[in-house]
């Protein structure tokens, strides 16, 4: 999912940063499932008969939106919401709610307002890649360096970065979120100059478990504008919004002139009044740079929903369209995973297609329901809009009600593929993070604990999971599922249904380990503030010195390190804690500046560590010992920036 990115408070920054890619209302279990992985790749899924859900009336769904929508965007601070729904091939529902823009008092249309879909414009990049498999100028399966010109992908594994593993988001690659968007189009570099220089550290082979990627994305978009010598928006715009009769849709930063004006407005909801935000464009536009209107969505669903086509106009040929829709990865078979860049996942019974997308505000999600033939696509424009999506259940519940016979989902078989093992105890963070960068930190701030009881009973997400038959396990008061994996590079993983996969990270990377750390430099910076202040003490009495130059130069130098140290600390958890809004626009000058402090206090430990050996006789024995103390506590803060990236050297 394109992340929302505004003027975010310190819990959206982090929701972001680390990585949620589903919202948790669409979090649809499985009713029912096979524990077999079938041989073929691309395995269909078995499919009910559309009689499992009679075709919703018009009048139905406007009393079920008319009832549900206005109070939740009141209760969720949202100035509006827009919404269509298809049946077959129509559309049978289409109507805006509340306010496109509030100052100007605009009323959301659903055939003129544009919300920007952010993550969901991936779905069309998917599609452009089909139609160009399609077309035989692609193969799924080839590495994608064949198909890049001017840099290509390193080779950290044996195992290639392929289509497939991009549109699954199981390329390997770590993720970045820093420096992703700009505030002007004159800041928007070439998609393929701005890939080259960004290409993200490998961090898993290729195939063995899902991690969400938006740069994946952008390099599939990029790969078919250069197989096919169109710009990714010209290319969009001439094979897909086109052919479908999106006429107010656009993959163009900024907006076109014509459309500009419908443009809908996002807002920050937890400011009081909600906040207008401001445009922010995508460095990489395959990955969420569409902005449409409810009605063109609603054109896009119906031709996913019945073979490519939508009116008289074809964009994929119903066999490319049945290969799409088969799934093409899951880390569990009995679990949701994708459906060749399609999230897969089951709901009251019935497979869902869907993809979810927030960006600068927007929280919007398409949802296709192939064996009802049903699609819904829902967009609300301000940060609280994810409450206002979750009268999805709801929808379902009514409009989809459980077959008598609930589909059962088959995976394929993974080059890499999981195996079952029993839940290992420890802290585990998003298989979506980073490694390589100052974005490291946030595995230690959202690492989740996962505790395992007497009886079985797993806690987790602060849930408990009761384990059944096959090492599977179910939510406690609920019906979500949790499985526990293993994967043949070593890594431990916890995946549950809405398609979130978690990693086990090693014991010092956990809080248990890192607090600790933290704590006894604390104390040992805090006691190093002796050292002036004695210096102080003694120069005021006029006692005379007894120690080496040498020896209280090994004290100063071990002091004011202690002391910048600690600042910087301060200083860091004020900027993390605060309102990191800007790190999309790239690291701030202020946080650039603040990650230069190690590169002062590091040599300034050193060379208090040198010091303090080549006077070692000179100290006295407490003298000594606070010495040493110091100096131990700035070894662990050493090993503490050295851990987690946090030296100016190191961004993105």
């Amino acid at each position: 999912m394109r992340t929302c990115l505004s003027r975010l408070t310190t819990r959206a920054a982090f929701a972001l940063l680390l990585g949620a890619t589903a919202l948790p209302v669409l979090a649809a279990p499985a009713a029912s499932a096979t524990t077999a992985t079938t041989p073929a790749a691309t395995t269909p899924v078995a499919s009910a008969t559309s009689a499992a859900c009679p075709a919703p009336a018009s009048a139905a769904l406007a009393g079920f939106f008319d009832g549900v929508v206005p109070g939740s965007l009141k209760k969720d601070h949202v100035p509006g919401a827009v919404v269509s729904v298809v049946s077959g091939d129509r559309t049978v529902f289409a109507k805006g709610y509340g306010l496109a823009d509030v100052a100007r008092g605009v009323a959301f249309d659903p055939s003129r307002s544009l919300v920007r879909i952010a993550s969901i414009t991936k779905l069309f990049t998917w599609t452009a890649v089909m139609q160009q498999v399609e077309a035989g100028r692609l193969d799924l399966d080839a590495d994608v360096n064949r198909y890049l010109k001017g840099f290509e992908i390193p080779a950290t594994y044996a195992e290639p970065v392929t289509l497939r593993t991009l549109m699954n988001h199981t390329a390997g690659f770590e993720d970045q979120v820093v420096g992703t968007g700009a505030r002007a189009s004159a800041d928007v570099p070439p998609l393929g100059e701005y890939l080259a220089r960004h290409v993200p550290a490998r961090i898993r082979p290729p195939g063995e478990v899902s991690a969400y990627s938006n740069y994946g994305a952008a390099l599939a978009g990029h790969i078919v504008a250069e197989v096919t010598g169109e710009p990714y928006d010209r290319y969009v715009r001439r094979h897909l919004l086109d052919p479908l009769g999106m006429t107010h849709s656009t993959a163009t930063e900024p907006v076109p002139a014509p459309l500009a004006p419908g443009l809908a407005r996002s807002y920050d909801s937890d400011a009081a009044p909600p906040r207008p935000v401001p445009f922010v464009f995508d460095l990489m536009p395959p990955d969420g740079s569409i902005s449409a209107t409810a009605a063109d969505m609603a054109n896009f669903m119906i031709a996913h929903l019945n073979g490519g086509r939508s009116g008289d106009r074809a964009v994929l040929s119903p066999a490319t369209v049945a290969l799409m829709h088969q799934r093409s990865f899951t880390a569990d078979p009995r679990l949701g995973g994708y459906a060749h860049g399609f999230m897969d996942r089951t709901f009251n019974g019935h497979r869902v297609l869907m993809h979810d997308g927030g960006w600068e505000g927007f929280s919007s999600v398409l949802m296709l329901v192939p064996d009802c033939r049903l699609g819904l696509f829902l967009s609300a424009n301000a940060t609280g809009g994810a409450g206002t999506l979750g009268l999805i259940s709801a929808f379902f519940d009514r409009f989809t009600p459980p077959p008598a016979t609930p589909e059962s989902l088959q995976a394929p078989r993974s080059s890499f593929p999981l195996t079952s093992t029993p839940p290992r105890p420890g802290f585990y963070a998003r298989t979506r993070h980073n490694e390589s960068t100052i974005e490291k930190i946030l595995v230690l701030l959202g690492s989740l604990r996962l505790t395992v009881a007497g009886d079985g009973t797993v806690h987790f997400e602060g849930k408990d999971w009761v384990p059944r038959n096959g090492g599977l396990y179910d939510r406690k008061g609920g019906v979500e599922h949790l499985a526990s994996l293993a994967g043949p590079s070593g890594h431990r993983y916890v995946a549950v249904d809405r398609g979130s996969t978690y990693q086990l990270i090693p014991f010092w990377q956990t809080p248990l380990f890192n607090l600790p750390v933290l704590l006894v430099f604390a104390v040992t910076a805090l006691g190093a503030l002796a050292v002036p202040a004695a210096a102080l003490r003694r120069r005021l009495s006029r006692r005379p010195v007894t120690v080496s130059a040498t020896w209280r130069t090994a004290r100063a130098l071990a002091a004011g390190a202690a002391a910048l140290g600690l600042a910087f600390l301060v200083l860091l958890a004020i900027q993390l804690f605060g309102d990191t809004g800007e790190f999309v626009y790239g690291a701030p000058a202020g946080f650039r500046a603040l990650l230069l402090m190690p590169l002062v206090v590091l040599p300034m430990a050193g060379a208090a560590a040198v010091c303090t050996v080549v006077a070692w006789r000179s100290g006295g024995v407490a003298a000594r010992v606070h010495q040493v103390t110091v100096l131990a506590g700035l070894s662990a803060l050493a090993w503490f920036l050295w851990q987690w990236n946090l030296v100016g050297w190191q961004f993105p």
